[in-house]
């Protein structure tokens, strides 16, 4: 999220045994006006990331070979971790990596630069280069439409780009009218909600007709990240300011939740099954909201480190991935805390 900087103060599952985590003792505390509140998010492994300076952007996981992905902005490189052993492989050369994506059945990855914006593939393995596409200006956040297996990219001043990955080509673009920033894909409506903090809106987009369906208007300033819990057919949004968690309605964008949120937000998910969201934030610290009488309510506050907004959490093992950007005192890592209970 590359402009986030310019405006005002994410087929098998792995077995625990597969990880190979040791746990670790976890900081938490709730919410003051709930006191005391349990750990719910236990710190259970820190995996270094040496040689890493700047921001960190967003991550990537392949499930199937259980590698995890990390864009390093500051760095211009990604790196490639091992999740059993923690080795870590690096691509570097690269201008700005923002937005990543796995592709598991064709054993490749997905790389979109907002320094020269471009999206680039990767052999997953080798991370030998395939092949590359040029969208112009500002790269930035990618997802997979899991039904048609095309790549979504947001870019430019206001633009989807839709990618056939086997051809490695454009083969369609979705005009915005401002950047895009945190999107998702409605697996079954094939629609993309999508984030415009430069227009304070959010849309609604038919990625089959380009058609804009809906223009929300933001309840407030900086809505950058999104999660999308199809099941309840919710739209969640965090905004910067003031730091705002909001909930709404997938079909009409009508709020049913507006909550104070922590400061400097980059990602949000949806834990459907504990009934939970996390908000990660460059504040230093994840805000777990439950469900709680049909609606959600603040419950934990868990300290991280300074600067480390964006995470990632992966339903098929059970672990939210914070990445942490690197200090004087430590060098950049990966944070991996397990849910309880």
């Amino acid at each position: 999220m590359r402009r986030a900087d310019r405006l005002p103060p994410g087929r098998a599952a792995l077995t625990l045994a597969a990880l190979a985590l040791t746990p670790l003792l976890a900081v938490g505390f709730g919410h003051a006006a709930l006191g005391q509140a349990p750990v719910q998010l236990e710190l259970e492994r820190t995996i270094a990331l040496p040689h890493v300076s700047g921001r960190i952007d967003h991550l990537a996981i392949d499930v199937r070979r259980q590698r995890l992905f990390v864009a390093e902005l500051g760095n211009g490189s990604v790196d490639r971790i091992d999740l059993p052993s923690g080795e870590t492989r690096r691509i570097g050369g690269l201008k700005e990596p923002q937005g990543l994506a796995c592709l598991p059945d064709r054993n490749e990855l997905v790389v979109a630069s907002g320094g020269d914006g471009t999206v680039r593939f990767f052999d997953a393995g080798s991370l030998a280069p395939l092949g590359s596409v040029s969208l112009g200006d500002d790269a930035d956040d990618v997802r997979v439409d899991q039904k048609t297996g095309e790549v979504v990219v947001g870019y430019g001043s206001g633009a989807l780009a839709i990618l056939d990955p086997a051809r490695r080509a454009v083969v369609r673009t979705i005009k915005l009218g401002a950047h895009p920033e945190g999107f998702q894909i409605d697996g079954e409506g094939r629609k993309a909600f999508v984030n415009l903090p430069e227009a304070h809106k959010i849309v609604v987009v038919d990625l089959d007709s380009g058609r804009v369906l809906a223009n929300w208007r933001a309840a407030h300033l900086s809505n950058f990240p999104m999660a999308l819990d199809e099941a309840a057919a919710i739209v969640g949004v965090v905004y910067r300011v003031p730091a705002r968690l909001a909930l709404l309605e997938a079909a009409s964008g009508t709020a049913k939740a507006d909550l104070p949120a922590c400061d400097d937000a980059d990602d949000l998910y949806f834990d459907d099954k504990r009934g939970r969201i996390y908000v990660s934030c460059g504040s230093g610290a994840v805000d777990v909201f439950e469900q709680a009488g049909g609606r959600y309510v603040a419950s934990a506050r868990i300290e991280t480190r300074p600067g480390a907004r964006t995470s990632l959490f992966v339903p098929a093992l059970d672990r939210l991935f914070v990445a942490a950007r690197s200090s004087r005192a430590r060098d950049a890592a990966l944070l991996v805390y397990r849910p309880t209970p």
